[in-house]
Formats: C-alpha cells, structure tokens, sequence
C-alpha cells in the first residue's frame, strides 16, 4: 500500500502543473482602461502646461519688446524733424553771421541773429548738439572728409577746417560734419 501511494506521489509530481489563468473581470478591465486614460491625461496635461507656460513667456518678451521699442520710438520722436529743418536753420545762420557794411542792414539782421540763437537753443533743449570739428581728431562715426590738406606744423589726422556743421540728436548722427583732415607724410611728393 505504501508503494501505492508513493506511486501516486511520484505520478502527481511529475504532472506538469497547470497554472490557472487567471481571468481578468469586467471591473478589472475597466480599471486598466481607467488607468491608462488617465496616464494619457497626464501626459497630455504636462504637454499642455508646457504650452502655456512657453506662450506665456513669449507674450513677456513681446512685451518687452514693445516697450523697448516704444520708449526708443518716444526718444527720437521728433528726429525727423529737426533733421529737416537742418539746411535752412544753416542758411539763416550764415546770413545772419555775414559780414555787413550797412548800419540799419546791421541793426535788422541782429534781429534775426536774436531769433536765429533762440531757435538753436529750443533744439538744443530737445536733443540737438553740434559736432566739434575744428582742431578735434578726425572719427568717421561724426566726420566725413571732403579733402586733405597738408600742414606739417600740426598732427596728422586732425581737422583743418569743416565745410558744413554736423549735428547730433541725442546720441544719434542725423548728419555728420563735413572737414578737412591734416594728412601729410614725410613721403608726399617724392616720387619713389
């Protein structure tokens, strides 16, 4: 009898064993499903809070932006007009300025000299500046040479004399002066 059930011992351990499957219930699936909606709704949630945050710091730098441009724009509002007014603010300047024989043509145009320097002083409330020219070192942001002259008793480079006055407004050239710059060397006029 002992051998028996030993036997049976042995044929029940040598069965393969069969696992059950298991069975996943309606609830159970319904669950999973629930459970990868919502990782979905996660991702997408993440996705969409980058979004909103990148669009948000894109409307804080377009608002910087403007207001950088804005506050530029506000600065030179009135450039274009002063620069305009520019050659005939220079003609009346030499009139006024002319060397004049006659007593009463004197007397009349001090007049105009009095309201040409009230003009400039109005501009030069608002922004205006001249460009200093002569004896100053030539720079090609403020001057532009016309000529060259040679005068070995000053420093190459420097400005001679100036053709037409440049101006500044602000920290803008709205035109540069016109000079003539010091250029000589120990070389001109050999023919080497």
């Amino acid at each position: 009898m002992e051998k028996k059930e030993n036997l049976k011992e042995e044929v029940v351990n040598e069965q393969p064993k069969v696992e059950k499957k298991k069975t996943k219930s309606k609830k159970d699936i319904e669950l999973d499903a629930l459970r990868e909606e919502n990782e979905e709704m996660k991702k997408e949630l993440e996705e969409l809070t980058e979004k909103a945050l990148r669009a948000v710091a894109e409307l804080e730098n377009y608002k910087k932006r403007n207001e950088k441009a804005l506050t530029e724009n506000m600065k030179y509002y009135n450039m274009w007009l002063i620069e305009k007014l520019l050659l005939p603010l220079d003609q009346l300047n030499i009139v006024v300025n002319g060397n004049v024989e006659n007593p009463e043509l004197k007397n009349y145009l001090s007049g105009f000299k009095m309201i040409n320097d009230q003009i400039f002083d109005i501009l030069e409330e608002e922004g205006l500046k001249l460009i200093k020219t002569d004896g100053e070192k030539f720079d090609p942001m403020y001057h532009y040479a016309v000529e060259k002259e040679e005068d070995k008793e000053k420093e190459n480079g420097i400005i001679l004399k100036t053709t037409q006055t440049g101006y500044l407004f602000k920290d803008r050239v709205i035109r540069p002066a016109m000079v003539t710059v010091n250029e000589w060397s120990e070389e001109n006029g050999k023919n080497k």
